[in-house]
């Protein structure tokens, strides 16, 4: 991977959705970095006061803004280096009941992103998709696949040769608001019980640490058009729950006996397993240590090219589904969570 504080140095970043758990790890990499600017847009008033009283960091400027509001993106993208869009609806149940206000956040709003980066002095923009888009089985994960091809599509049409855009595409990010962790730990403070919407159920988990990593590969190596992946744990949600069951209820003052796990069936738009790529994609995807790239597409017509990317080589087997991957045992699931610093 490549030399991120190199990349960092000197450069002025803007992040979309700021405020948010990708937002919160990627400032503190780019302070550790020496970053010159780092600008944090988001529309939640609140979540922004708080980052900013963590903050004390004259580099650092937090600014409130929607990015369905396209003249104040051109304002926050002025003199900027690297953009990062993080902002988005990111959960299932919330966007399946208000499907076209994901579109207006997801789609649209990203094509503004798109376009005052376009419009700017920006060099790279890393758009940070889902697994979900793997396949679709519901409209936040849709909004995410045709986000990724709005970002694919912004190297063509952008008329600009210093301008390059690539996406991210990442699991369940361990301890985020968007994961079932806080859910999980708010149940065990109340004594129970731990709803599981379905036992079977398996998902992909990767730390804040293993975010910002992929981010900032993905700005250090991007061409363009290229979807990157950070390698992740697997492991069952009903192991997850009793792992943090076993470790947080004598916390609270329970015993772990006494916290049920109640099963509630699936959400509308839920899936049981989680798919990393496509079998299509799979066939072109590249490998450099722990991060997988999945260059674009090309054809005859020209439409994008792409001549490889530096240090990466064809994998060998992919493991494309949290239901084919080896899972994590408990106890294992229990070291990833403190590692990850959610107890």
């Amino acid at each position: 991977m490549g030399d991120f504080n190199a990349f960092i140095d000197g450069k002025k970043f803007l992040i979309t959705g700021g405020a948010g758990s990708v937002g919160r790890t990627l400032v503190d990499r780019l302070i550790a970095g020496n970053a010159d600017v780092i600008r944090l847009l988001d529309n939640n008033e609140p979540s922004l006061a708080r980052l900013k009283s963590l903050y004390e960091d004259d580099r650092c400027r937090f600014l409130l803004g929607d990015v369905r509001d396209k003249d104040r993106l051109d304002r926050a993208m002025q003199d900027i280096d690297v953009v990062v869009h993080t902002a988005a609806m990111k959960h299932v149940d919330i966007s399946e009941y208000n499907p076209f206000e994901a579109v207006k956040t997801n789609v649209v709003g990203l094509q503004n992103v798109v376009d005052a980066a376009i419009d700017s002095s920006a060099t790279q923009l890393v758009f940070t998709s889902s697994d979900k888009s793997v396949h679709p089985a519901n409209t936040m994960g849709t909004t995410k696949l045709l986000g990724e091809k709005l970002v694919a599509a912004g190297n063509k049409y952008s008329g600009r040769n210093d301008l390059s855009l690539a996406s991210v595409r990442f699991g369940n990010v361990l301890g985020s608001s968007e994961s079932v962790v806080p859910l999980f730990q708010e149940q065990i403070r109340d004594g129970g019980p731990v709803t599981l919407t379905d036992e079977r159920m398996t998902r992909f988990f990767i730390t804040e640490e293993g975010i910002s990593d992929l981010v900032l590969e993905a700005a250090t190596s991007m061409q363009g058009g290229e979807v990157f992946l950070h390698e992740m744990s697997a492991a069952r949600i009903e192991c997850l729950a009793e792992a943090m069951i076993e470790t947080l209820a004598p916390k609270h003052g329970y015993d772990s006996e006494d916290i049920e796990i109640e099963v509630v069936g699936r959400r509308v738009g839920e899936t049981l397993h989680e798919k990393v790529m496509t079998k299509r994609e799979a066939a072109r995807a590249v490998k450099n240590g722990p991060i997988y790239a999945i260059p674009p597409e090309t054809g005859s017509d020209g439409y994008l090219s792409h001549d490889g990317l530096e240090g990466y080589e064809p994998p060998g087997e992919i493991v494309r589904s949290s239901d084919q991957a080896e899972k994590l045992s408990c106890e294992e699931v229990a070291g990833l969570l403190e590692r990850a610093g959610v107890y």
